[in-house]
């Protein structure tokens, strides 16, 4: 006799959501996009379904302190588009680090986020806080570890 597979459904709500804070300070960029992106979509759940947004919340704080590896910080660049003819802009991802730490984490999590409405939705359970404190107190969030 085979096994069925779990297959997760939308209807079934059988999500169990959970609420995790990662501290950035010293972590490299990539690295810690990859394990957020992870918990975002759920992958580190045995039942992970790939059609359904089963993943947990992620708090980022001290974004501010996350870094860059060689010589990333001066030939990385974030580009973005005005919708205007000609208006293409470009910056250096030092400047963006120190500018808006934020916008380098959520632009390298949304490159590992599925494209399309399920990725728009799972997006939108990290938050992310350039201190190191946080309003999500009342969720009881536990500490993701990510090792450098």
């Amino acid at each position: 006799m085979m096994q069925k597979s779990f297959w997760l459904t939308k209807e079934a709500g059988e999500a169990q959501r959970e609420w995790y804070v990662v501290d950035a300070t010293g972590q490299t960029l990539g690295r810690l996009a990859s394990k957020i992106a992870m918990v975002l979509r759920g992958k580190h759940k045995p039942t992970y379904t790939p059609n359904v947004d089963m993943g947990d919340f992620v708090i980022v704080l001290n974004s501010g302190a996350v870094k860059l590896t060689g010589t990333k910080p001066d030939k990385k660049l974030y580009r973005h588009h005005t919708l205007f003819p000609g208006g293409i802009r470009t910056r250096v991802a030092k400047e963006v680090l120190a500018n808006d730490p934020e916008h380098a984490i959520y632009e390298a999590v949304w490159g590992m986020m599925p494209k399309g409405p399920l990725g728009r939705r799972v997006i939108k359970k990290m938050k992310m806080y350039k201190g190191g404190e946080h309003e999500h107190a009342a969720q009881q969030p536990r500490v993701l570890e990510i090792k450098n």
